[in-house]
């Protein structure tokens, strides 16, 4: 079974439409976690059917997530897809990336805005911010990729059990990505369209995470 992990927080004007093309493109089975939202982020997530879970408060990406995994284990995923709330994926990309688990051997496929050209990235963030971060991460991961920070990812079974998302915040990505190494789990990248409906997390934002990430290996 496929599972699709929804992190959502105060998401009402695009959780609806992302659940429904999710559904429209076979995923029956979508998890949405509402992170403590002050909208009514919940109420359209359960309105266009998907399975909510939620956070008392708000605790950030990376615990929402964690909670999705480990609710779709339980429910018996055998592939577990994270996925946007915010409407910038589309959910047509998934089963390009779900072939790699199936028949290419994979055990997590990551997403990349820079493997096509579908992705309009805004001139700052190509050019810059990002480029930063793929130096950064490769540095406190070991692993090299082409898009450092991207939401989209498939794990196996296998993969989702080992891994454990212990930064809340932003910061899982790069701890994700450090597991990834850390357990020898056989990854690829996988192209992935991303439409900006904002400019999204800018450098003040990124230091945090780095931040994060490195108080988070001493103190676990």
């Amino acid at each position: 079974m496929i599972f699709v992990v929804v992190p959502a927080y105060n998401e009402e004007k695009q959780i609806g439409r992302v659940v429904r093309g999710l559904f429209e493109h076979g995923y029956g089975n979508v998890v949405v976690i509402d992170d403590g939202s002050t909208d009514n982020t919940v109420s359209e997530a359960t309105l266009a059917g998907a399975k909510v879970l939620t956070h008392t408060l708000n605790r950030g990406q990376g615990a929402a997530l964690q909670t999705g995994n480990e609710y779709a284990l339980s429910a018996g995923a055998e592939v577990i897809v994270h996925f946007d709330a915010d409407g910038q994926f589309n959910p047509a990309d998934i089963a390009g990336g779900m072939e790699k688990i199936t028949n290419g051997g994979y055990e997590v496929v990551l997403g990349s805005r820079f493997l096509d050209g579908r992705s309009q990235i805004p001139w700052f963030k190509k050019y810059f911010i990002l480029p930063l971060a793929r130096i950064v991460n490769q540095f406190l991961t070991g692993v090299k990729l082409t898009d450092a920070h991207n939401g989209f990812r498939i794990l196996s079974r296998t993969a989702a059990e080992k891994i454990q998302i212990t930064q809340d915040g932003m910061s899982h990505n790069s701890e994700i990505v450090s597991q990834i190494c850390a357990y020898n789990l056989k990854y690829t990248e996988h192209p992935v369209e991303v439409v900006y409906h904002e400019f999204g997390q800018g450098i003040g934002g990124g230091i945090k995470n780095i931040k994060d990430f490195i108080l988070g290996k001493f103190l676990n």
